[in-house]
């Protein structure tokens, strides 16, 4: 049995949370020993307690980008539905798109308002080899930020009321650190933290330092060739500050604990501290990291996460950090405790 097989599970439908819960940091947190697999249950506002003076919480600030957009096509009248990536500095975007029939190069589509009103002409241009992916053109003067703000719906997840945004969900889809945009998902372990709670931690003397990692949309995807080393992970854009790598090594050689706030927040140090012997630097790059089992983490002490889909890169990581045989025991007494899974679920610490 590989990896992926062993990270199967079946979740009941309605352990798939739908929305937070009011007071956020009231979710509940499974914390799990990775040295004893001794497994007890908290909440992510004990986390105070839970961790030491002199552990160092490292949060992904990225913003998420209002990505999603409805439009037709032009030529066929026919519904779209069109998630932004990205775009280089000519204005070229990538996106992709949903559409019933094969879409074809120069075709134009048309992109609505939030008010169904037509607005803008986006043009396709090319196809990408890889994952679907489309270059476009919007035909305006408009900037991208522009475009998104007055086009662009929150991209939220399939499982979570079908994808579609209710008014609440613009800013509760965003954590309270949020401050560079450019994500087509959210961090989502980040989602749990309140200022409130924030205070509460800097008062334990455990600080919280920022890295960016703005999120794609294939990170969530399921995983499907069975040899994992074929498997081609698409780059995500990150940056750790030379500021931030020498507070965190400097805590870490005092005894600190590098506890990492979502698997973002891990590919950020991880992707600084590879082939630097765990040391982290400065860095800023595309990332392409690939944590799988029997990875060796070099950077990263403890792990705040939500629970993942099965068979995606995501959970890989979790089981590359604490074991398969243990990830599978976690999951089971999740699902046997009733936690909420995903997005807007709950979350554990794996110490």
């Amino acid at each position: 049995m590989n990896s992926l097989d062993r990270l199967n599970y079946d979740l009941p439908p309605e352990l798939i949370a739908q929305q937070p819960l009011p007071n956020r940091s009231d979710a509940k947190l499974l914390v799990v020993d990775r040295k004893t697999a001794e497994i007890t249950h908290s909440h992510i506002r004990d986390l105070p307690e839970l961790l030491r003076a002199g552990d160092m919480l490292v949060t992904n600030d990225t913003r998420v980008l209002p990505a999603r957009m409805f439009g037709h096509r032009i030529n066929t009248g026919g519904r779209v539905e069109v998630l932004y990536l990205n775009s280089d500095e000519t204005g070229m975007w990538q996106v992709l798109v949903k559409a019933r029939g094969r879409l074809q190069p120069k075709e134009p589509l048309m992109l609505q308002d939030r008010q169904a009103r037509d607005s803008i002409k986006l043009w396709l241009l090319e196809k990408e080899e890889a994952g679907g992916v489309w270059l476009a053109h919007p035909e305006t003067e408009e900037s991208t930020p522009e475009i998104l703000q007055r086009l662009g719906r929150m991209p939220l997840p399939p499982y979570i009321r079908a994808g579609m945004e209710n008014d609440e969900d613009r800013e509760r889809y965003q954590t309270v650190f949020a401050k560079h945009l450019g994500s087509a998902a959210a961090p989502t372990a980040g989602l749990h933290f309140t200022p409130e709670l924030l205070k509460k931690l800097a008062a334990a003397k455990i600080p919280r330092y920022s890295v960016t990692l703005h999120v794609g949309v294939d990170t969530f995807k399921p995983v499907t060739v069975e040899n994992l080393d074929d498997h081609v992970m698409h780059s995500e854009w990150g940056r750790i500050e030379a500021e931030t790598a020498r507070d965190l090594n400097r805590g870490r050689i005092a005894g600190g604990r590098i506890v990492a706030v979502g698997t973002t927040s891990v590919r950020v140090l991880e992707s600084s501290a590879e082939n630097n012997h765990g040391h982290l630097q400065a860095w800023e790059d595309q990332t392409r990291l690939f944590i799988h089992p029997p990875y060796q983490f070099q950077a990263v002490d403890a792990l705040i996460t939500n629970f993942h889909l099965p068979r995606t890169s995501l959970l890989l990581l979790v089981s590359a950090f604490m074991g398969e045989d243990l990830t599978q025991m976690v999951y089971r007494t999740a699902i046997r405790e009733g936690y909420r899974f995903y997005s807007y679920g709950d979350a554990m610490l794996i110490l």
